[in-house]
């Protein structure tokens, strides 16, 4: 008997509620965009749901615009691996930004690969942020 292909689907991206990886809970998504006004703390990426592929395992990589480390040398992608615990699975993929605020700025292309295939891709590019009213802070958000 063939084994049933998985099902996969881009849930939601862009800008998200804070998130602790130690909770349980997936993040809110605040706004679908790739756009994003590069701010402290901001929180942006993706939510994945993948079916039918219980057991598996996925590989994930976030692919940074050449930001240095302490030592002044480019930090190499970060990836990672995750098991997929069950057959209706979501995975939430992102980052957030840190100080200094400058040399974030740029392209942040995320992956998701299962068996040797890209299941999720999507790059998010980050602006310097510009100043606004509270009005118009409100209004972004649906408020």
């Amino acid at each position: 008997m063939a084994k049933a292909k998985p099902i996969t689907n881009i849930e939601s991206y862009g800008i998200y509620s804070h998130w602790d990886a130690n909770e349980k809970d997936l993040p809110q998504i605040v706004e679908f965009t790739t756009e994003i006004e590069a701010q402290m703390d901001v929180e942006f990426g993706f939510i994945i749901n993948i079916k039918k592929a219980k057991g598996q395992k996925i590989n994930f990589c976030i692919y940074h615009p050449n930001i240095p480390d302490e030592d002044g040398e480019i930090m190499p992608p970060f990836t990672g691996q995750e098991f997929i615990k069950n057959s209706d699975w979501y995975f939430y993929l992102g980052d957030t930004i840190w100080l200094p605020i400058e040399n974030k700025l740029g392209n942040w292309r995320m992956t998701i690969e299962l068996n040797g295939h890209i299941i999720a891709d999507k790059t998010f590019k980050l602006n310097k942020s510009v100043q606004s009213t509270s009005d118009e802070f409100w209004k972004k958000r649906g408020f």
